[in-house]
């Protein structure tokens, strides 16, 4: 029979296999000038490699052993279980060799008789071992090995404080215990492998650790959904798988898929093509479906309150763990892994852009209609702003998503809006320039609000307020350094042109209620008139602005010393030059009701929006003196 014919007949249980067999070199011979010797040579080595084989062989066979049967080889002894697996390899080889020399004979039956009781008690030993020692070969537990090993190795010459030193030797017991499971693993699959049996091998491996994949990220939380589930779901049972998901990928990548890389290339080291068809089979279901969930979320039509920030949560979470994902899934093989993970980037990349859309068309088709009381912080700036200072906490991934985006069509606003300096905005990078756009449209939307006022001055406090606000949050989140210290100052400017047109509207007439010329009114009757004129517009103006609110206090304190700055500068020389004159009237309090330094004390109670409506002013009477 030919050789070939002869090691098919040795190998004929695993012949649909797909994995290589791996054969040793022959043992080197002396050169015999005859046939026979040479044969007979053979047939006492093979015959004496057949006596050891079987004496160790069949004491680990379980259909005739009691012993063997209730026994573990790898646990009862290590050196007799690598005596075994020596003794299978030894089996293994000579029988490769005999083929060639002697393929008819009995001997080779015999050594494939022996092989098979070997290989299915290493098959029983493999298995035990993978599910006996889930502690030990715990991802967490094996990834933690392998970076503390990779420590270890960097930093053992400058190991010199003994606590470090006792924790390291309780590591070690465990880490010991791991190695030694591990390499366990590794002697056996590369001694079925070698012998012919890797898919048997593989086999066992598979079911046990993509079960433990699986499991694992279902005990975290995840579970398999489609578009129509999380159509269905309310947002709160949604935001909690966001949030399973979200720790669940973090210790997926760092434990649970790269433990499960590091033990299946070390117990597979021997094969390239094996560890790779293995790690894969493990692992693509459960990758595919942990990197696929946020694209089912983005590509979903349902809106919620804060999906937006969830998603970036999980664009975060990817991109942050981009190079495990690279690494771990490197093979040709799991490249649909990355794939998927890449497109859930994009998915998220295109629903973000859209809510960014759809955002800057909800402020601008506002239709609310009802005045703020008091023209304070319309619910549009206040809901507005909490949007985009929480959305600024994702600039670095909003710069990734809009990095390609074109600048907005500043044409979608009307020219008036817009000054010179807005054209130095072409320099800010796009995510900057998209939240100074969406901050543009919403000051634009306010603007047309403010005009709905029939009080004019209450149109520019209005302004007023709402710009504080807007600036307020930009100070007090990253919008700050999105937009830089140029937008703030320029808008601070028109914070104050509001606030000096408001002071204009609303107390220019009480001003101006007092002669510019203290000197110009003679008559004790046209000094009566005056007063008279200022108090009616004093109390008139403070009864109205009572009801306005300011709700910044810096903005409020600024306009309330602003305007009793410009009452005190026009009304005090005017009741100083005519004081004494007035001093001497009858009922002097009721002509003269007010000191100039008094004015400021009756302002100090406005712009606070809490107002009695039946109440008025109650002046103490002047120190006329």
């Amino acid at each position: 029979m030919p050789s070939k014919g002869m090691r098919s007949l040795c190998f004929s249980l695993n012949k649909s296999s797909n994995y290589s067999i791996t054969h040793y070199p022959s043992p080197s011979l002396p050169s015999l000038s005859s046939s026979t010797p040479r044969r007979s040579f053979s047939d006492s080595v093979m015959d004496r490699t057949l006596e050891l084989a079987e004496s160790m062989i069949t004491k680990w066979n379980p259909d005739t052993s009691g012993y063997a049967k209730v026994t573990s080889l790898f646990y009862e002894s290590q050196r007799e279980a690598r005596d075994f697996i020596q003794c299978v390899n030894d089996l293994q080889k000579a029988m490769h060799f005999f083929a060639s020399e002697n393929s008819s004979s009995e001997m080779l039956v015999r050594g494939q008789n022996l092989m098979q009781i070997a290989m299915k008690r290493l098959q029983k030993e493999f298995y035990q071992i993978l599910s006996m020692n889930r502690a030990h070969l715990d991802p967490e537990s094996v990834s933690a090995r392998s970076s503390r090993a990779s420590a270890r190795s960097s930093t053992s010459d400058y190991e010199d404080d003994e606590d470090e030193a006792r924790i390291g030797d309780s590591i070690s017991e465990v880490e010991d215990a791991s190695s030694i499971v591990m390499t366990d693993l590794r002697l056996i699959a590369e001694c079925m492998i070698s012998s012919g049996y890797g898919k048997e091998c593989v086999k066992i491996y598979k079911v046990i650790r993509k079960s433990i994949i699986d499991e694992g990220i279902y005990r975290l939380g995840v579970e398999k959904v489609t578009s129509t589930h999380i159509h269905k779901m309310d947002w709160e049972v949604l935001d909690l798988r966001i949030k399973n998901w979200l720790n669940c990928v973090k210790i997926a990548m760092k434990t649970l898929f790269n433990g499960e890389r590091i033990l299946c290339d070390h117990v597979f080291a021997s094969s390239d093509s094996i560890r790779e068809a293995c790690f894969t089979d493990i692992s693509k279901e459960g990758a595919s479906f942990l990197f696929g969930f946020p694209e089912i979320v983005a590509k979903s039509s349902k809106k919620f309150p804060g999906k937006v920030f969830r998603i970036l949560d999980m664009y975060t979470a990817i991109a942050s763990h981009w190079p495990e994902i690279d690494a771990i899934f490197s093979f040709e093989s799991t490249a649909g892994i990355q794939s998927q993970a890449l497109s859930s980037l994009i998915k998220i990349g295109e629903s973000v852009r859209t809510a960014l859309t759809e955002f800057e068309s909800e402020i601008q088709k506002d239709k609310s209609k009802s005045l703020v009381a008091g023209a304070g912080i319309h619910n549009l700036t206040l809901e507005s702003m909490n949007y985009l200072s929480l959305l600024a906490d994702y600039s670095s991934v909003l710069s990734d998503i809009l990095a390609d985006t074109p600048p907005p069509a500043m044409s979608s606003l009307p020219e008036s809006y817009f000054d010179t300096s807005d054209s130095d905005d072409s320099q800010l990078p796009p995510v900057s320039l998209r939240f100074a756009w969406l901050i543009l449209v919403l000051l634009c939307k306010l603007d047309g609000k403010g005009r709905q006022y029939k009080d004019v001055s209450l149109s520019y406090l209005f302004l007023a307020n709402n710009l504080q606000h807007v600036l307020s949050k930009v100070r007090t989140s990253n919008l700050k350094y999105l937009l830089g210290n140029d937008w703030l100052s320029k808008h601070e400017i028109k914070i104050k042109q509001f606030a000096a047109n408001y002071e204009r509207l609303a107390w220019g007439y009480v001003i101006e209620s007092v002669p510019k010329d203290p000197k110009s009114v003679v008559s004790p009757e046209e000094v009566k008139e005056c007063f008279r004129r200022f108090n009616a517009a004093f109390e008139q103006a403070h009864r109205k602005e009572s009801e306005c609110v300011v709700p910044d206090s810096k903005l409020r304190d600024e306009i309330k010393v602003s305007i009793a700055r410009k009452l005190e500068a026009v009304y005090r020389g005017f009741y100083n030059t005519h004081r004494v004159t007035m001093g001497r009237q009858r009922n002097v309090l009721n002509i003269v009701r007010y000191a100039p330094e008094d004015l400021g004390n009756y302002l100090s109670d406005l712009y606070f929006g809490t107002v009695d409506p039946s109440s008025s002013l109650h002046f103490r009477p002047s120190r006329s003196g």
